[in-house]
């Protein structure tokens, strides 16, 4: 998968960009380059979305069906999320929401996203604790403008993110796709955390959820406009 946020739609941490990016040697590939290159890669099934000049979602189904490869694309009412993992719990979690039994894990999330948005203030780790399992996915709502990320503690999915030359966010699964547009300006997403950017007062919120012999440690970090 692959998801590209243009400048100035997500606000990254500023440990993301590196200084030294620039001074790397050879040139970085555009967006749209890698989104070449991600098509090359998944000649076949690929396929992506494009939202004016605000984010492009890319996916391809998985090629193994082992928990770590697998992955799902749904939409519902402009909202799209990509999900890759599976939940251990989703059969009592679609009962809790109301859902269909055959529900699948995206369109969960983007159920439990909606709950989020629509009946504020729940807070936005209630999302987060209540899924078990090995799981990353990245939603993004085109209607307000959200984008909503989270990896899992366990660390058995991967997550990549960075920042572009032209300021770009870019998320995937394939570091190299990363690697390709944001040089030296990438990391690993870190395990356990929630990336929530929303139009309204709070502009980033970063949960990091540590795996304590209690439970789990919430910790979060909240980014205000200036």
């Amino acid at each position: 998968m692959l998801a590209i946020f243009k400048n100035g739609v997500v606000d990254p941490p500023k440990e993301l960009h590196s200084p030294v990016a620039t001074l790397a040697p050879g040139r970085s590939k555009s967006p749209e380059e890698t989104l070449k290159d991600f098509f090359a890669s998944n000649p076949s099934k690929g396929f992506s979305l494009q939202f004016v000049d605000r984010a492009c979602l890319a996916y391809s189904p998985p090629r193994s069906l082992d928990i770590a490869n697998r992955s799902l694309f749904c939409g519902v009412e402009d909202v799209y999320c990509i999900f890759m993992g599976g939940l251990n719990n989703l059969c009592h979690l679609n009962k809790q929401y109301g859902l269909s039994k055959c529900g699948n894990e995206a369109m969960f999330v983007i159920e439990a996203y909606r709950t989020l948005r629509d009946r504020s203030p729940i807070p936005a780790h209630q999302v987060l604790k209540e899924l078990e399992g090995s799981f990353g996915f990245v939603i993004y709502d085109h209607k307000y403008g959200t984008v909503f990320a989270a990896l899992g503690a366990d660390n058995a999915v991967k997550l990549f993110w960075g920042v572009s030359a032209d300021g770009s966010v870019m998320i995937s699964d394939n570091v190299n796709h990363v690697k390709g547009s944001c040089r030296k300006s990438f990391a690993p997403f870190p395990p356990g955390m929630l990336m929530l950017l929303r139009p309204i007062k709070i502009d980033l919120l970063f949960i990091y959820v540590y795996p304590t012999s209690i439970g789990l440690l919430l910790c979060l970090i909240l980014y205000a406009p200036g």
